[in-house]
């Protein structure tokens, strides 16, 4: 029986995985890596399972940055270690039901890692 949660249209959610893409011994072996990407995909399989996935991309490691005043510096990781690696878009009822999904990325299994959990709050029409 349909209920009028079911009936609710969710909100949109990025989840934003940062992650150290510079220090060696931070990298995986591709042994590793394997087994890493197996566990993200397994992890948005879930999230797609649920009818709650709306995308998501990797990012590459080069990238520039902007500063006032003209300045350009190579990038993403001019001062810190930890880098924005990806996102992905979900749907959720709520900032918390977001984060619980949001919880579950293998990401955090890496020291240093973080993800981050915003609404989507206004769209920019094209």
């Amino acid at each position: 029986m349909e209920t009028q949660n079911d009936r609710r249209e969710m909100d949109e959610y990025l989840i934003l995985m940062r992650l150290d893409l510079l220090t060696k011994e931070a990298q995986p072996s591709p042994e590793q890596m394997q087994g890493f990407m197996e566990m993200y995909n397994n992890w948005v399989g879930d999230i797609a399972a649920r009818n709650r996935f709306v995308g998501g991309k990797g990012l590459s490691t080069e990238g520039k940055v902007l500063k006032p005043g003209g300045i350009v510096t190579d990038g993403p990781f001019v001062e810190i270690k930890e880098s924005l690696a990806g996102f992905i878009m979900v749907k959720a009822e709520s900032l918390e039901d977001a984060t619980a999904m949001a919880a579950a990325c293998p990401i955090l299994y890496g020291e240093g890692n973080s993800v981050e959990v915003r609404m989507i709050s206004s769209v920019h029409e094209k």
